[in-house]
């Protein structure tokens, strides 16, 4: 029965229905509902985690398909590693071409070449081809674009005005990097023992492409093309060069502790073992975007450089365990410092080319872990001691903090 009250009319009192307010529209206060709340957004990053996660495929499904068909780890490492070297060069013209023309104009077919590259290499270990064709079709995949650098670009035009929800968007972006690449290298595994050699690279190439189509597809958050100014590369605007460096210097230590764990451990545990470096970066990535005070570049430096100390301290005591709670632990200062970075990108480099400037940072990273990888090996095979490979990644972590603190327009940042 609906409530009355008595109110006065002209003609006297009468029974009317009670007026009442509209109760206050409740919201969330967890950053990352607030985050998907702008329509499109769900759509676009499940299209995008979709073509992300075939990242963390390609290389191991590559290594496992040409070694087990020609024999030879060193052939599927020098291709694989071409393949890298090509996508270094070539990533930042790609991403150029994004920010002249648009997302969706550029990703696709640029997304296609590439998935013909891959699909061009299971055919030929598939039919025994001569060493050199993988090389070509290695070089073919470069064109792939940075599907986490145009994610970012939309965060970043959806909420131009909103410094706190940008910052919730990177580090969400940084968690969900790590969960492909804690994912992506076990189902290719799986795959490609489970079904057969090729499984791997066909389910990867799938993967990417339907995920950069359903990406695209959701032109209503797509970014629009800004216009062209006569900067010229991000290269030149003020701090980026040294930012760069710090990024080099930041995916040695990825690169270095990845080597380094895997020949100290040297079994089929390895992987999950390192996988928790990346569950730890994760987790803090996602606790991260939660916070409303931010560090600095230099204070997350300071702390990755203290925390990638843990593992050396664990291996010297030839614990397993203890290098697994190290492992997690050193993982926490990755996602915070990451994330800093990036935003500090998206800073320094203009509207109109900032797919370019955010193609370069992960340029200069995989720069860094190619180089870490080396160094990491080399420490891992004339070092003492195994343990003494964990050497490598504190010192990467240390020049990083003093590249950063060596710039003015970083550390002011």
């Amino acid at each position: 029965m609906p409530q009355t009250t008595l109110t006065l009319t002209p003609h006297g009192p009468a029974l009317g229905p009670r007026y009442r307010e509209p109760a206050p529209r409740r919201t969330s206060t967890n950053p990352y509902v607030r985050l998907f709340a702008l329509p499109g957004t769900k759509a676009f990053t499940a299209g995008n985690l979709v073509a992300r996660l075939p990242m963390g495929m390609f290389g191991v499904a590559a290594v496992i398909m040409i070694a087990g068909a020609y024999d030879s780890y060193a052939l599927a490492g020098s291709v694989t590693a071409t393949g890298l070297a090509a996508t270094a060069v070539v990533a930042p013209w790609t991403a150029r071409l994004v920010d002249r023309y648009g997302q969706a104009r550029v990703a696709v077919p640029a997304t296609v070449l590439s998935v013909l590259g891959s699909l061009a290499m299971l055919l030929c270990v598939r039919a025994g081809a001569p060493a050199w064709t993988l090389f070509v079709c290695a070089v073919a995949t470069a064109t792939a674009p940075n599907t986490g650098g145009m994610s970012r670009a939309r965060w970043a035009h959806l909420y131009r005005d909103d410094p706190a929800a940008r910052h919730t968007a990177n580090a969400f972006e940084q968690a969900a990097d790590e969960l492909c690449f804690m994912i992506g290298p076990v189902l290719a595994a799986f795959l490609c023992s489970a079904l057969f050699p090729q499984a791997g690279t066909l389910v990867a190439a799938a993967l990417f492409l339907g995920g950069v189509l359903i990406f695209a597809a959701q032109r209503s958050t797509e970014p629009p093309v800004a216009p062209r100014t006569s900067a010229g590369s991000p290269l030149r605007a003020p701090g980026m060069a040294p930012l760069l460096g710090v990024f080099l210097a930041t995916g040695a230590v990825f690169g270095s502790m990845e080597v380094v764990t895997l020949a100290y451990v040297d079994g089929p545990v390895a992987g999950p073992v390192l996988a928790l470096q990346a569950a730890g970066s994760c987790a803090a990535g996602l606790a991260y975007g939660r916070v409303r005070r931010t560090a600095g570049l230099s204070g997350c430096l300071a702390a990755m450089t203290v925390l990638m100390a843990l593992p050396l301290l664990a291996a010297a005591t030839g614990s397993l365990l203890a290098l697994a709670g190290a492992l997690l632990a050193a993982g926490m200062a990755t996602a915070p410092t990451m994330v800093t970075g990036m935003s500090l990108v998206q800073k320094l480099t203009p509207p109109s080319q900032l797919n370019e400037g955010m193609t370069l940072a992960v340029t200069a990273l995989l720069g860094g872990i190619a180089a870490g990888s080396a160094t990491g090996g080399w420490a891992a095979e004339h070092a003492p001691a195994m343990a003494y490979g964990y050497v490598a990644p504190p010192l990467a972590a240390g020049l990083a903090l003093l590249v950063c603190v060596a710039a003015p327009r970083a550390r002011r940042a």
